[in-house]
């Protein structure tokens, strides 16, 4: 099951103390300890794994190493290693102590979280003319330590919206490689769905229900999901006994989460054609059409309305193109 939201505590390693030793070879004198090694800092970095904060279901408490104790004879403590946590693109990394946000964009963004503490000088650092044996060193630094949140929002270029049991999946399916799973009840799609048609994002939100922005059903815990889609894709049964009423349910929680979703380009599917008469098709088309100009009647199984929908995302594919030069 995805795990979107979580909060977990991050510690980097502390530096290892310096060392207070004495040169031991014959004819020699002189301080000998070495500086302790740095502790490990934390990065995230972005991942395109949906699933890479499942890692912290049960490990809420992340620490990495500390560095090593300065040695005798001028050997200096080893550094630790750093600690890099794969977190997926699109994550909003909101930090509970100093009250600020960041946000992990690109595939391989690496950003430093918490950093690993200096390690201690050992006394061979204290010598001088007029202290000849030191026997003072320093302790190693501890390093920085915070509690962040990891909220994850799709970045994608296409969100599918419906009630329950509208044909999302099967559309995702059909356009993509996607294996989102499709039966015929309703709260199939228990986590968004990922798919690519060619360089655009499409993303599959489990159907919302009246309320959802209040929290009934999967709704509020996905929501979060379609604000960072450039466009919905709007999906209406042609089982649908008041398609009208649908529309406005889903339109009304979008709103009632974000007024800002309502100004998201929309293009409206009524699915299932396959299932009701032509003039049943007829008469539900002519109710959207008023409610959205952008409305289509698709099956899955006539491959003239899958090429209307392709036709569609080939128009975005343009569009987005534009807006990157």
């Amino acid at each position: 099951m995805l795990l979107d939201d979580v909060t977990i505590k991050i510690s980097a390693g502390n530096g290892g103390k310096g060392k207070v030793s004495f040169n031991k070879n014959l004819m020699e004198l002189g301080p000998t300890g070495g500086t302790g090694g740095n502790g490990g800092s934390v990065y995230f970095e972005g991942v395109s794994d949906l699933n890479a904060l499942n890692k912290f279901r049960f490990n809420k408490d992340v620490k990495a190493e500390n560095g090593q104790d300065g040695k005798a004879q001028f050997n200096d403590g080893h550094t630790a290693p750093d600690l890099v946590l794969k977190i997926p693109v699109g994550t909003i990394i909101h930090d509970l102590d100093n009250g600020t946000d960041r946000e992990i964009v690109k595939i391989g963004e690496r950003m430093l979280i918490a950093k690993g503490g200096k390690g201690g000088k050992g006394n061979f650092h204290f010598r001088s003319a007029r202290n000849t044996t030191p026997k003072q060193s320093q302790g190693g630094l501890p390093g920085e330590h915070t509690t962040v949140r990891l909220e994850l929002k799709l970045i994608a270029d296409v969100g599918f919206v419906g009630l329950p049991n509208v044909g999302k999946s099967s559309l995702l399916n059909e356009l993509t490689r996607a294996s989102a799973k499709v039966a015929n009840y309703p709260f199939t799609t228990l986590e968004p769905n990922l798919g690519t048609h060619f360089e655009l994002i499409l993303a599959d939100i489990p159907g919302l229900i009246e309320g959802a922005s209040l929290g009934k059903g999967l709704g509020i815990k996905f929501l979060r999901h379609v604000e960072r889609t450039n466009t919905l894709f709007h999906f209406i049964s042609a089982e649908s006994e008041n398609p009208a009423k649908d529309y406005k349910t889903i339109r009304n929680e979008l709103g009632a989460y974000n007024k800002e979703l309502l100004n998201h380009k929309e293009y409206l599917f009524l699915t299932k054609s396959d299932m009701v008469s032509a003039e049943m098709i007829k008469e539900k088309m002519k109710i959207l059409t008023k409610l959205n100009p952008n409305v289509v009647a698709i099956t899955i199984y006539d491959d003239e309305s899958i090429k209307e929908v392709t036709k569609i995302l080939n128009i975005l594919e343009k569009e987005k193109h534009a807006n990157e030069e």
